[in-house]
């Protein structure tokens, strides 16, 4: 990443296990702001373990994770300040993740309708009221390809897995937030509608968070953790593969695809196959 770019996320020597089993063995990464970061890597080399630690809900055994800190005024050049997540307290982690939003790999919907989806998190860390949020999320709806007037009272357990797949992401959305991450957003769904989640993620990266008409330089920052190798290819991220506890590859997916990395064939061979069932990280 040059070093002129503002930084999202900083990883500094991470290192976790569970037991005495070693997950993360000092991981080293920063995501400059504005980046589309994929995060890949076989089964159970630490990809989800390692999103929840930028998110929080995982504590290094040592290391520091440090995120940018949009909840306060930025430097005069619009530059975020970095929070040690470690260092935080319980109110300026909830601040900073008014930021973000995840999208999970099953979705994680509530029991209930559309709405109350989408009205959650802005409820709890907004105390909007719902006059409030129906604007929002209508307007979400709309940007995730769904017709609001259809499936906005639509009950969880009557939506289809693409249309689970984009209300998840429409509750995202109406966070507005700076830093948007997918944990497996294609796992186990057909072809085509990889594809419709594809670009869809790409016109959320595209588009600019409301910070943008306050703040100098706003942007969206998307990290992915996938095995899906054709999202690679149609949206070309910068490739970060974890192998071993350890960053083994970081650069593009040309680069990636052409490796000669001893472990990165083999696991572009299987990606398919992975991305195809569910699994662990």
């Amino acid at each position: 990443m040059p070093q002129t770019t503002a930084i999202e996320v900083r990883i500094e020597d991470l290192h976790k296990s569970f037991d005495t089993k070693p997950v993360l063995t000092g991981v080293n990464l920063t995501i400059g702001r504005g980046e589309m970061v994929a995060i890949v890597g076989g089964s159970g080399c630490g990809k989800t373990v390692l999103l929840k630690h930028i998110t929080g809900h995982l504590h290094a055994d040592k290391g520091r994770v440090m995120v940018a800190n949009h909840s306060v005024e930025p430097d005069g050049t619009g530059t975020a300040p970095l929070l040690d997540i470690a260092r935080a307290t319980a109110d300026q982690l909830d601040q900073v993740r008014e930021h973000w939003a995840v999208v999970f790999q099953r979705n994680a919907l509530l029991t209930g309708d559309v709405f109350d989806n989408l009205a959650m998190l802005p409820r709890e860390l907004k105390l909007m009221q719902d006059e409030q949020i129906l604007p929002l999320a209508r307007k979400a709806l709309t940007d995730v390809g769904l017709d609001p007037e259809t499936v906005l009272h639509r009950d969880r357990d009557m939506l289809s897995g693409g249309m689970a797949k984009r209300v998840a992401v429409a509750r995202a959305l109406v966070m507005d937030p700076v830093l948007v991450l997918y944990d497996e957003p294609t796992s186990g769904l057909d072809p085509e509608m990889c594809v419709q989640i594809h670009d869809l993620i790409a016109a959320t990266h595209r588009a600019q968070p409301a910070l943008a008409g306050t703040r100098k330089g706003a942007v969206r920052t998307s990290i992915v953790v996938t095995h899906d190798t054709e999202l690679l290819r149609r949206l070309q991220p910068r490739v970060v593969m974890l192998h071993g506890g350890r960053v083994l590859f970081d650069g593009s997916f040309d680069a990636f695809a052409a490796s000669d990395n001893e472990h990165v064939a083999p696991y572009l061979a299987q990606m398919h196959v992975l991305n195809a069932r569910d699994h662990g990280n």
